[in-house]
């Protein structure tokens, strides 16, 4: 029997690849994203009080009425925005599952999506199995700005949508709000539908605000603006996150999820709930918390041969190794893993076409300090 893949440019994702080879070597792995340190421990005591409060069965296909109203004040309060907990949130099996019901819920065959390389790998393969085609326009290799003038040549009379992340995934650079202006310019008297990937959104450092897509309606009106709680309570496993959009685009973003997982763990969204109302401290405070990781862990890096970026936000560390080797990023790291014992991943796998003699690769610094001190031991030996 003869199969034919959908998805022929996909293999196994980069991140399981390293964390594997991370295990088999025992390096320390400073690959794929997660924190190794605990929840907030209000958060397990809510998931516990949940569960034995009987919240085990299916959550309403939106999500729990209490998550989205937390949801729709946070939005009030963090940017202003005024939100209908009611008609345009809907509560996703994490930012993933948002991403690619936002993608079908309004993207056709045949028609054209932007994206900003280097991008999350999520993100092509949706647009793929929605019959289109994704359209890389490459932000600056060196400061990962955007080149709106790039963007502009990329539109055609088939384009459906543009993708922005900020902070951004792998870089930590962030749209301004000139950034925004822009964008707006660009989209204003188009049919264009925007995707703001925005989970590492209280990841923000050096006093700057993050610039929300719901702090301008303007554009908030035609966009579909994501979240996750994985990043900001640092819980990945849990796998919730949330879409807001207007009404007309919740509506068609909410079939595609009806069909996709149609609910999600229903005793967490109850936890969530209780946080996000009752401790707002915690993600007004996780700028300033992962700050104080990132200058430690920079602090270390410049006493090594790898020189680190800045980091605007985000909780990952580009590092420079051309000093170290000239290998190409993606055998870098495999080599820093089996023979120096430390994981980090690759840029090119974020690209379509990687920029030539690029020699980045990104580690995690959402890490204990015994776990960054002991790769910086390994690191100090390059």
């Amino acid at each position: 029997m003869h199969l034919e893949t959908k998805l022929p440019k996909v293999g196994t994702t980069i991140f399981t690849v390293m964390s594997q080879l991370a295990a088999e070597h025992g390096a320390v792995n400073l690959g794929q994203g997660f924190p190794d340190f605990p929840v907030p421990p209000r958060l397990v005591d809510e998931l516990d009080a949940a569960m034995r409060a009987g919240h085990n069965q299916y959550a309403p296909m939106t999500g729990v009425p209490a998550l989205r109203q937390a949801i729709a004040e946070k939005a009030l309060r963090c940017y202003g925005a005024q939100v209908n907990a009611d008609t345009e949130i809907t509560v996703t099996s994490g930012a993933t599952e948002a991403i690619f019901d936002a993608i079908h819920a309004v993207v056709r065959a045949g028609e054209e999506v932007i994206v900003l390389d280097p991008a999350y790998d999520c993100y092509e393969p949706a647009i793929d199995l929605a019959g289109a085609t994704a359209v890389h326009v490459a932000l600056d290799p060196q400061t990962f700005a955007v080149d709106w003038q790039k963007v502009r040549d990329a539109i055609t009379p088939r384009t459906r949508m543009l993708m922005i992340n900020s902070p951004h995934n792998p870089s930590g650079a962030m749209l301004g709000e000139d950034d925004l202006r822009e964008l707006a310019a660009i989209l204003q008297g188009t049919d264009i539908f925007l995707l703001s990937d925005e989970v590492y959104e209280h990841i923000v450092f050096d006093g700057r605000r993050h610039e929300s897509i719901l702090r301008y309606p303007e554009l908030a009106a035609r966009a579909f603006v994501i979240s996750s709680f994985g990043k900001t309570y640092h819980c990945t496993g849990w796998k919730i996150g949330y879409a807001i959009a207007p009404p007309a685009l919740s509506a068609e973003f909410r079939k595609v999820h009806q069909y996709n997982t149609f609910t999600s763990f229903s005793p967490a969204q109850y936890a969530f709930a209780a946080m996000i109302r009752d401790e707002p401290e915690h993600y007004e405070q996780l700028g300033a918390f992962y700050q104080a990781k990132r200058d430690r862990f920079r602090e270390q890096l410049l006493a090594t041969k790898l020189k680190p970026l800045p980091v605007p936000g985000g909780y990952f560390q580009l590092v420079d190794y051309s000093a170290v080797s000239d290998l190409p990023d993606t055998e870098f790291v495999k080599w820093l893993t089996i023979e120096h014992g430390v994981t980090a991943i690759p840029l090119s796998p974020f690209y379509e076409t990687p920029p030539p003699g690029q020699r980045l690769a990104r580690l995690c610094f959402a890490k204990n300090d015994a776990t960054m001190d002991a790769a910086v031991a390994r690191l100090l030996k390059l």
